[in-house]
Parts: C-alpha cells; structure tokens; sequence
C-alpha cells in the first residue's frame, strides 16, 4: 500500500532561500518554488540587483523578500539568515545559485581572479550551508541544493577556476549529505547544460561556431530554457525527494551520456 501522494511534490508553509536570483535561473528556480507553494526570499550582492528582482517577482506575481548580502562575506550571510529567521521564518529550502565565470586562459589568469572565482563559487555555498544547517537539524528537516555545472564532468578552454570550484561543489553536495543526512537533511545538486539566458545570447546567434558546436554535441539538438530547470528545482526541494541524498541531477538534453557526431 503506497502513501505517496501529488502533495509531496507541494511545497506550502516551506521558506525557501535562493542565493544571487534576481534574475536568470536562480529566478526561474525561486519562482518555480513559489509557484509550488514556498515563501520565496533571495540576496543579491547590491540594491540596484534586490531592486530588479523584486520588481521582476511582483511582475510574476510571486511575492518574494529580497535582502543584500554577499556570499562570501560570513558576517554578513550570518546577519542575513539571522534575519530570514526573524522576519519570514526558518530556513527550510537552500539553493546555492549565486556564482560567476572567468574565461581566461589558465596561464593568463592570476591568483587573484582564480580566488574570486572560488570564492563566489565554491565558498560561498559552503559558508550559506554552514549558515542555515543548525536550524535544520533543530526543525527536522531540510533541503540544500547547490547549482553545479556540466563543468563539474568535463573540462573545456578558459574555465579551470569554474571547472574547479564546480567540481569541488559536487564533492561539498556529497559531503553536506553524507554528514548531516542522519538530520534528515538531503543536499543535491543541479547540473545545467547550456540555458539560453541573456548572457548567452551572442553565443546563441545563427551560424555563432560555439551554437553549432552545442547543437551538435546535444542530443536534444538545441539549448535548455531557464524554465526547464524548474522542475528538477521543485523535486530536489519537496519531499518527493526525501530519500534522494548526494545526488547531482544534470539537466543537459542529454550532453553528459553522449560521445558526440562522428564528423
């Protein structure tokens, strides 16, 4: 006899934190969990960014709490869930969306830029799970999942500080699960492929080399769309996926099991 029900896909009176998701796919993920039922909050690193995004939400018709804080920053990401706590409630729903790309060659890149990189990437994820662990454990549950990238598999040009960090990310996602899984806490991860977002759009461009390259490397033969995302984000979150732990769902078109067009 089955217990499983639609609403354990539902995510009603769950508060749910998305870094750096004033737009692009941290907005499509925190509206998705809106639109499931949480109480969506999110940072970002300035006013002008919290400001977008909080205009983009009400647009949306999601209401969402936007707060300033960087990542990277311990103080300020403890002050920030201390905050959340008060002012909306416990954290119950983490994603670690927040991060940025260098593409520098690698003997062309300083010290300085591959920390920034690492920092953003990889640290920050760390120091906003350290954050909202405790009350985790304390409430009996939670949910951290950390945004990795088909850069945690596959190497590629002028990306060895993401390729890094990314795939130090998907050791912390196994980790964070390993060691707080006994809580009732489930840390997974999202793998994107390549989203068409508006950083991506000259790529995107007909006849663009790098656009025929995925094409052809994609069995799906075309970009994802930010959308696409948003229901491995409402599984990882709901408790559908309660014994679902250390995991990465990439969500790729099928790049990853895919040796690509003999030419």
């Amino acid at each position: 006899m089955s217990n499983f029900s639609m609403d354990s896909f539902s995510l009603k009176g769950k508060v749910a934190l998305v870094t750096g998701a004033s737009y692009g796919i941290g907005f499509s993920m925190a509206s998705a969990l809106g639109e499931a039922g949480a109480t969506v909050v999110f940072n970002d690193i300035n006013q002008d960014l919290v400001d977008r995004g909080l205009a983009a939400y009400k647009e949306a018709g999601i209401e969402a709490h936007g707060y300033i804080a960087d990542v990277t920053n311990e103080e300020q990401v403890n002050a920030l869930v201390k905050q959340i706590e008060e002012e909306v409630g416990v954290i119950d729903i983490l994603i670690n969306n927040a991060g940025i790309i260098k593409r520098i060659p690698m003997t062309e890149m300083s010290a300085a830029e591959w920390r920034q990189v690492i920092d953003i990437d990889l640290t920050g994820p760390f120091i906003m799970a350290k954050a909202v662990i405790p009350s985790m454990i304390k409430k009996g549950h939670g949910k951290i999942i950390n945004i990795c990238s088909m850069m945690s598999e596959l190497g590629r040009e002028t990306v060895s500080a993401y390729a890094a960090a990314k795939g130090g990310l998907k050791m912390l996602t196994k980790n964070i699960a390993s060691e707080y899984g006994e809580h009732n806490i489930q840390c997974n991860g999202i793998g994107p492929g390549y989203i068409e977002t508006p950083q991506t759009a000259p790529l995107r461009e007909e006849g663009h080399p790098f656009n025929d390259f995925i094409i052809a490397r994609t069995p799906a033969a075309r970009w994802g769309t930010p959308d696409e995302l948003k229901g491995p984000a409402v599984f990882l979150a709901s408790e559908a996926s309660d014994f679902v732990n250390g995991h990465i769902l990439y969500v790729d078109g099928g790049i990853l099991a895919y040796i690509g067009k003999q030419p």
